[in-house]
């Protein structure tokens, strides 16, 4: 992304970030120890039901992760620990006074080890290799699709369960954008685990990159400097790597980068601002066909056009994302057929005895431990701020619009479990909001998130 404003002006003392009052100290603890008591009462619930004869099934070993409960270390543990000290006592420093474009390739290198060594935990096949080689996974179906136009064309006639050629798990849930990320790959000689885990790992640590240029294009370039090492150590790497809801995350972050990048260019009168546009209507069109429910990232994109106040460039996006619809429709495969036969899908698995009335919470419980401490404050603090603020701010805005995102998720019902890592794509946007925490104090928050994520990757062994 390019400077948007002089690096000199940009190390400057941020001049909207006043000292935090202890009362906000207090009260970002307080909510900390609340989201800690959520964690722990999801947990205490899902343990209860996990009981034989309980009577309920939750289909989870570690409530609310899917997750097994597995203390051990592995090759990448001291990497890992190097990486977040090194974040914690110098990432702050080098986002303020690096230049801009400097700073956010340092972020990206310091995501992407971040990353691989928190996969490398659990070990080069278990954690990083053979993650998305196992039977309910994508690349098991990849051998099978010789023919691309075909598998568009009988896509959703094998969505449904209990047919002779039923895709398996991830296929059958996701629209067919997914899998062909995948065929893809292995058509130009990327074949295998091990090189889909690192188109994936590589994708999803643009997260780094595009949620805090996104605030520096919106006219918050102070607070983007702020949340530069938030977004390197955020506890969700942990599910980056390797997933592929990590890259959809990366994919979608980067279209709604672009979406304010052809914002400030149409101001600026640069000649990159239309093709920025069509690129971002590409991504976030192309986004709806990797998994339904990211539909919901529509609400970002609404508050990134509000923000940049350039309806062109919003114009330009929405044309070239209805352009990446019709030519799925085009190729046979119509969106919402595939929607409405994954909801029946749905519901022929698990989630038809996972019980509602524990997920609808436990979820949140789930996507509190991705997002981390920090942003539990930070969102505290967001929801605290001026209204007044709400629609000027790229810091509130794009938060308010995660948010409610998520909120739209839980209450369908068509996510009961594993949000940690299926909400990745909304939970990255509501790390805008950690620039409102005191400047003080944020070594100790960045401390926090790492610690979260050792902990989670060192005692449970994650699934998917």
């Amino acid at each position: 992304m390019s400077e948007p404003k002089p690096a000199a002006r940009l190390a400057e003392p941020p001049a909207r970030e006043p000292e935090a009052p202890v009362s906000g100290r207090r009260a970002d603890l307080v909510a900390v120890a609340a989201a800690v008591v959520l964690v722990a009462a999801a947990t205490a619930v899902g343990l209860y039901y996990n009981r034989p004869h309980s009577g309920v099934i939750i289909f989870v070993s570690a409530p609310p992760l899917f997750a097994d409960w597995l203390p051990h270390v592995g090759p990448g543990s001291l990497f890992a620990v190097l990486v977040a000290v090194a974040v914690v006592l110098h990432g702050p420093a080098l986002a303020a006074h690096l230049p801009w474009r400097r700073a956010l390739a340092a972020g990206y290198l310091a995501s992407l080890a971040w990353i691989f060594s928190l996969a490398m935990v659990d070990g080069w096949t278990r954690g990083f290799a053979g993650r998305l080689t196992i039977p309910q996974e994508y690349l098991h179906e990849v051998p099978g699709i010789t023919d691309i136009p075909r598998m568009l064309r009988e896509f959703s006639s094998r969505i449904l369960d209990f047919q002779p050629h039923s895709w398996t798990t991830h296929v059958s849930g996701h629209p067919p954008g997914a899998t062909l990320v995948f065929v893809w790959l292995d058509r130009i000689g990327l074949h295998g685990g091990a090189w889909a885990a690192t188109a994936v790992v590589l994708a999803g640590s643009l997260v780094a990159v595009a949620v805090p240029a996104t605030v520096a294009l919106l006219g918050r370039p102070e607070a983007a400097r702020a949340v530069l090492p938030f977004a390197v150590l955020t506890p969700g790497a942990v599910w980056i790597g390797v997933s592929a809801d990590g890259l959809f995350a990366g994919v979608t972050a980067t279209g709604l980068a672009l979406l304010a990048l052809s914002a400030r260019g149409f101001t600026d009168g640069r000649r990159y601002a239309a093709p920025a546009g069509l690129a971002a209507g590409i991504l976030l069109g192309f986004g709806i066909f990797l998994s339904y429910g990211l539909v919901l990232l529509g609400l970002l994109a609404v508050a990134v056009a509000v923000l940049g106040r350039q309806w062109r460039a919003a114009a330009l996006a929405i044309a070239a994302a209805l352009a990446v619809v019709g030519t799925f429709a085009w190729a046979g495969f119509w969106w919402f057929d595939g929607y409405h036969l994954v909801v029946e899908r749905y519901y022929q698995g698990v989630a038809l005895v996972r019980p509602y009335s524990y997920w609808v919470w436990a979820d949140l419980a789930a996507v509190v431990v991705a997002l981390g401490p920090a942003v539990v404050a930070a969102v505290r603090r967001g929801l605290a701020s001026p209204r007044r603020a709400l629609l000027t701010d790229p810091v509130l805005l794009l938060g308010l619009a995660a948010l409610a995102a998520i909120v739209f998720a839980d209450v369908s019902g068509l996510s009961k479990a594993e949000t940690e890592q299926i909400w990745l794509p909304f939970g990255v946007w509501l790390l805008p909001m950690t620039a409102l925490l005191p400047r003080p104090g944020r070594r100790w928050w960045l401390a926090a998130q790492a610690a979260t994520a050792l902990a989670v990757n060192h005692l449970l062994l994650t699934g998917w």
